[in-house]
């Protein structure tokens, strides 16, 4: 992350509203020279001088106090994730503490969960946003994940690097942008986090449409959502995912593909499992279990 991504998120988002959307009339969008709106306006709106705010976007105001930040949230019309976003940025995100790139390891009891899942694809992310662990059906409907070391076990990396990656995800941009949309809110909730910057800085230098897209300063949390993808075996799939917070594992989440009962996904699922389970398979199979 830079020296002032708070300064960079502020403007990005002001080049993104026009006056109508915050009901300022129709005159104040005559003639004017800037995409989105002014400073100024930015600065009335949210009770602060124009000078301040220019400073702020400058990177050159002390850090704004949390009375300032629920205004400027409030003038730019943020929704909660981008506002818990600003406050990671201006280093004021209460009760969460940044713990580094510490890798954490699956809990037994957690690996059990993710095994019980016969028709469902799981994994485990750490707080470095890579696979600390997955089941059987997850590695075989993502090998080359599952192959790859654990430093280098990551979705995000894997969809943005790997032009498999293209053909797996039938609506590959929206999901690539997703990550990248995520992985701004994990550097910010993380600035010491030196794997996630160091994942920034690969991504930056090998992923063609990566620069764009961080430059764009957008924030996304999704919880739950459908992924299209084509598997060589199974074929087409519609997988709802769900994303769990371990409440016992700090920094971990559980993602879950599954399929609506009595789907044709379900039932390709299902042929993909039986397949899986076939002795060729076995060494798919290990490199699920060495997580």
């Amino acid at each position: 992350m830079g020296n002032n991504d708070l300064g960079d998120f502020l403007r990005a988002r002001r080049a993104g509203l026009t006056p109508d959307e915050i009901g300022l009339p129709v005159e104040f969008g005559a003639g004017r020279r800037v995409a989105g709106l002014r400073r100024s306006e930015v600065a009335q709106l949210a009770g602060v001088s124009t000078e301040y705010y220019t400073r702020l976007e400058q990177g050159r105001a002390r850090q704004p106090s949390e009375q300032v930040l629920h205004a400027l949230c409030d003038a730019l019309r943020f929704d909660d994730v981008e506002r818990r976003h600003l406050f990671a940025l201006a280093g004021t995100t209460a009760g969460r503490k940044d713990q580094g790139e510490h890798a954490s390891r699956l809990r037994p009891a957690l690996r059990q969960v993710l095994e019980s899942m016969d028709l469902a694809a799981a994994f485990v992310s750490d707080r470095n946003l890579t696979v600390a662990g997955g089941n059987t059906l997850w590695a075989l409907l993502f090998p080359e994940v599952a192959e790859l070391p654990r430093r280098e076990r990551s979705m995000a990396r894997w969809t943005l690097l790997d032009p498999r990656a293209r053909l797996v995800w039938r609506d590959w941009e929206r999901v690539a942008r997703d990550y990248v949309h995520g992985l701004r809110l994990a550097a910010a909730a993380q600035p010491r986090n030196q794997r996630i910057a160091n994942l920034i800085g690969e991504l930056m230098m090998r992923s063609p449409e990566f620069p764009a897209w961080w430059s764009e300063h957008r924030v996304q949390e999704r919880s739950t959502g459908l992924k299209r993808l084509h598997h060589p075996v199974a074929g087409d799939l519609e997988l709802q995912y769900e994303i769990f917070t371990s409440v016992a594992d700090p920094g971990q989440t559980l993602v879950v593909y599954c399929a609506p009962s009595g789907s044709p996904s379900q039932e390709r699922l299902r042929l993909l499992a039986s397949w899986g389970s076939e002795p060729a398979t076995a060494t798919t199979r290990d490199t699920a279990a060495e997580f």
